[in-house]
């Protein structure tokens, strides 16, 4: 692995120029790669050419076009990418909604570099580093294909839809590929504001697996494994030379 694609990537959006490069040069200081973008349109379409990064940095107004509210909702469509607010609105109305539903942490404007640096590092450890490079098309093997922007499973060269819910849900357990996912924390990610239950989380997971699973196959279930008592697996020892390539 290059010391280059073992950096955390920070999507830094902001239409005030200035403070994207006070932003960005934060981060490359402290060993990220950051990339830039001056409107919500533009940062969507980054991800969808080159994948989901680790962090973003959003400010809350940007004209034209849509909001860091706005931005957020179509990310966490398909899934649960962490997200600072970083913005000149300090009204507390504003600042309960984006922590209630839409980042992680809210840093008003004017802002230390280094503080925010600081706090999102705090996200990153908590949150986690994806063990692969997110990109558009996600190679898992020579069956399956997963493209997180366009919510679709290619399996077998056959396109099947993703629901918001699965994807997500697949999102999670990939980026902990080979690690057991506790069950409580995937419904805190999948639903973070209201009451959940196992049973709601075992619908989802039996459709998700009826879609990228091979059917009628004796190994089943083929990627993903329920650990009782536990939570769930993504195996990544599935394509594993395929799945290796990926990594970043």
């Amino acid at each position: 692995m290059s010391e280059e694609a073992a950096k955390a990537r920070v999507l830094i959006v902001d239409d005030n120029v200035f403070h994207l490069r006070i932003v960005r040069d934060a981060f490359t200081k402290a060993n990220k790669l950051a990339i830039c973008a001056e409107s919500g349109e533009e940062a969507l379409e980054y991800i969808l050419a080159e994948g989901l990064p680790d962090l973003a940095i959003v400010d809350y107004n940007m004209n034209p076009g849509m909001n860091g509210f706005e931005f957020c909702e179509a990310i966490h469509d398909y899934s649960d990418l962490p997200a600072i607010m970083l913005t000149a609105i300090n009204e507390e109305d504003t600042i309960i909604a984006s922590l209630e539903h839409h980042t992680e942490d809210y840093i008003p404007k004017p802002f230390s570099p280094q503080a925010l640096v600081a706090r999102a590092q705090r996200v990153l450890a908590r949150i986690g580093l994806f063990p692969f490079l997110p990109a558009a098309r996600v190679q898992v093997d020579e069956r399956l294909a997963i493209d997180f922007g366009r919510r679709t499973a290619y399996v077998d060269d056959k396109e099947s839809s993703l629901t918001p819910t699965e994807t997500r849900l697949l999102y999670i357990l990939m980026r902990e590929a080979g690690q057991v996912v506790n069950t409580d924390f995937i419904i805190r990610r999948l639903w973070p504001l209201e009451p959940a239950y196992e049973d709601r989380l075992h619908v989802h997971m039996h459709r998700l697996r009826r879609k990228i699973e091979a059917k009628g196959d004796k190994t089943f279930p083929q990627y993903i494994e329920s650990r009782r008592g536990e939570g769930y697996i993504f195996r990544k020892t599935v394509g594993a030379s395929r799945f290796e390539s990926e990594l970043i």
